[in-house]
């Protein structure tokens, strides 16, 4: 006979910061980038309507949430200033909240998140966890809407200069508790707050790996964990370990979806991708892995619950 693990390690899935959709799994967070000069998909939806259909698609995919950005923050790029951000995102983000999907801003600036969070925004992702934009903090706690503080140390075309680390999963840890302190203390409720280990940010690949195996490390802050891994270098890296022809960014979905699998499993509440439909598919198959009773390795209960 086959032993299962005991129910009792098997916990219900956590409440996420109220205004955010609660579909019982981890949420699937839909890429939309109207920029011209993405890393995965740069250009194919910088005009609005064309966006627009993009995001109404991923919608019917299934995503819970589409995050709209402006800018990319692709390793090197350039920064894009405000009121090009503001001609970029308000219209789709208006557009999408107005036929009743729900919608995030990617944004470091405190202008845009309140433009956004005017056009229907019920999150604000900011990849520099409020470290670019003094004025985020109090725009953001005004809103009062969920934010997602993003591990980051540099802005994107000198950040990988700042990829030294002697322990990459408690440092990043303790930064992104640092700015939690920072940010309550500004005004955020606590209870607003999403982190996210910045996959990819000041990071090289067996950082993000490290960062991934050793998620629980990040989940026990006590706050939601978002994982943002969707066709990024160190997915390509691994996979030409084992290929002569490592498949290029759009390429990576498969392998992006098995992540979203994994992380979902770990505890991730919400994952960020470009392909909506695989990485549903793969939290649904998390959730009914955990709902069988069955979790991965990495909870220590569950590992001694298995050997009793």
């Amino acid at each position: 006979m086959i032993d299962t693990v005991s129910p009792a390690v098997v916990r219900p899935f956590p409440r996420l910061p109220d205004g955010l959709p609660q579909p019982g799994r981890c949420l699937v967070m839909g890429i939309l980038n109207v920029t011209p000069d993405s890393f995965s998909d740069g250009g194919l939806y910088s005009d609005p309507g064309d966006a627009v259909r993009h995001g109404l698609r991923m919608a019917a995919d299934g995503a819970d949430i589409v995050d709209v950005g402006g800018e990319s923050t692709r390793p090197g790029a350039e920064p894009v200033g405000v009121t090009q951000q503001l001609a970029r995102v308000v219209p789709v983000l208006r557009e999408l909240a107005g036929a009743g999907v729900p919608v995030s801003v990617d944004t470091m600036h405190a202008e845009v998140a309140h433009a956004a969070v005017e056009a229907g925004a019920c999150l604000a992702n900011d990849v520099s966890g409020g470290l670019a934009d003094s004025e985020m903090a109090a725009t953001v706690a005004a809103a009062g809407v969920p934010y997602v503080v993003t591990h980051w140390r540099a802005p994107s075309r000198g950040m990988e200069r700042h990829a030294i680390y002697g322990d990459v999963v408690g440092e990043v840890t303790a930064e992104l508790l640092d700015r939690v302190e920072v940010l309550t203390a500004a005004g955020i409720d606590s209870s607003r707050l999403l982190l996210d280990p910045g996959l990819g940010f000041a990071k090289h690949a067996h950082h993000d790996w490290q960062l991934l195996a050793r998620l629980p490390t990040v989940r026990s802050t006590g706050f939601p964990v978002l994982v943002g891994a969707s066709r990024k270098r160190f997915i390509g890296a691994a996979l030409s370990g084992w290929s002569d022809s490592p498949p290029a960014p759009g390429g990576r979905d498969a392998a992006t979806a098995a992540v979203s699998a994994l992380a979902a499993a770990a505890g991730a509440v919400c994952v960020r991708v470009h392909d909506v439909r695989s990485s549903l598919h793969a939290v649904c198959m998390a959730a009914a892995w955990g709902g069988a009773g069955l979790v991965l390795p990495s909870s220590a209960e569950a590992a001694d619950a298995l050997a009793r």
